[in-house]
């Protein structure tokens, strides 16, 4: 059997999520996986790596390549390692070296339905530090005074690093960190460059709820209490990563979402090749919803995210369009949404059980299989 050719669209724990239910789909189809991964972050201890060193900042590639690794016992204490955040240590004071097994130690940070370690509602799609890091580090870089330059590191983070300084290319690190992790699929860049992402935001000062003021860098505008009114890059046409865009033209599916809208999906559409790429492509295309609002996109409908892809991308057209049926609550809307883009809505049940706004990687990827492995 010919393998069906995917490349998901995302970065952060929505691409990871689609991935994992990617490969819960294995048994059934064979898939060639390829992550086309953001490179906009510029918080936590991305951020600190982009600004101390330059380069693509790691964190949603890292999370990208984890999702993807073997499940041989070496590779999955590897995956383990790469998602391994170094807490806070006091600085001089005598004897305090690390002495604990670490946050990780004995346990699968990403296993399937597990929440990842010190995220929550307003922390999706940003690579923090994790709880437990002390009040002083929360809403910052990742450390502070008194801690060591390790602090909110992920040991993944500091080898993409390194690899990138090491190979000289970022595209040949991803390669040799999948190797490393035993990786089942491919993950790219969107670009070779880091990018910044701005937003023009009405309400971004509670004090002014109808003044618009652009919010500067992908953080900011995650965590925004105001509502986005427009995005865009810079630089506005960073060149897309020729590797990303040799998948679209070969892929089969193109899968975008679930992930932060404005932060992980959207700005795939805004890189002038990737979005021709897209368009251009006879490759069919499903769109995943999210389960709830997150901060950035607070007062947008679930019809409204399906009506955002339009207006960043007018040329865009859809197959299909995957969505939780208690998520999206009355249909209708979404339906007529689903068809401006010329696709069909289905329904599926798709979250965790305990009622957090999460996807269950099998359950997605049983939604995924009767879908991806239906002929044109």
């Amino acid at each position: 059997m010919t393998a069906r050719r995917v490349v998901a669209f995302g970065g952060g724990h929505g691409l990871s999520a689609s991935l994992r239910a990617l490969r819960h789909c294995a048994p059934e189809l064979d898939l060639d996986i390829t992550a086309v991964v953001t490179v906009g972050d510029d918080g936590g201890s991305s951020g600190r790596l982009r600004a101390e060193r330059g380069g693509l900042p790691p964190g949603d590639l890292r999370q990208a390549l984890v999702a993807l690794a073997g499940d041989h016992p070496a590779t999955r204490r590897s995956a383990g390692l790469f998602q391994h955040r170094f807490a806070a240590v006091p600085v001089g004071v005598p004897g305090s070296g690390a002495t604990g097994p670490g946050p990780a130690a004995g346990v699968d940070p990403d296993r399937d339905g597990a929440a990842p370690r010190g995220t929550d509602a307003a922390q999706r799609g940003t690579d923090t530090a994790p709880r437990g890091t002390g009040a002083a580090l929360r809403g910052t870089d990742g450390a502070s005074a008194g801690t060591d330059g390790l602090t909110g590191h992920a040991v993944g983070n500091l080898v993409l690093c390194g690899l990138m300084e090491l190979l000289g290319d970022p595209v040949a690190a991803l390669e040799h960190a999948g190797a490393m992790l035993g990786a089942v699929g491919r993950v790219l860049p969107m670009s070779r460059q880091p990018v910044g992402i701005e937003a023009r935001v009405r309400g971004a000062d509670p004090a002014a709820p109808d003044e618009v003021r652009t919010v500067s860098g992908q953080h900011q505008v995650a965590v925004t209490t105001g509502r986005v009114e427009s995005l865009r890059l810079t630089p506005s046409a960073p060149p897309a990563c020729a590797e990303a865009i040799e998948a679209i033209r070969a892929a089969d599916w193109l899968i975008f979402g679930p992930g932060s809208w404005y932060t992980s999906v959207l700005p795939h559409l805004l890189v002038p090749q990737l979005a021709d790429a897209i368009v251009s492509t006879s490759a069919r295309r499903l769109v995943t919803l999210n389960l709830a609002a997150e901060k950035e996109t607070l007062g947008l409908s679930v019809a409204d995210h399906l009506a955002a892809l339009h207006w960043y991308l007018p040329e865009l057209k859809v197959d299909l369009v995957l969505a939780d049926a208690k998520a999206v609550g009355d249909p209708e809307p979404v339906e007529r949404a689903a068809e401006s883009l010329g696709a069909r809505l289905v329904l599926a049940p798709v979250a965790v059980v305990d009622g957090t706004p999460r996807h269950d990687p099998a359950a997605l990827g049983a939604a995924l299989v009767p879908v991806l492995g239906a002929d044109r």
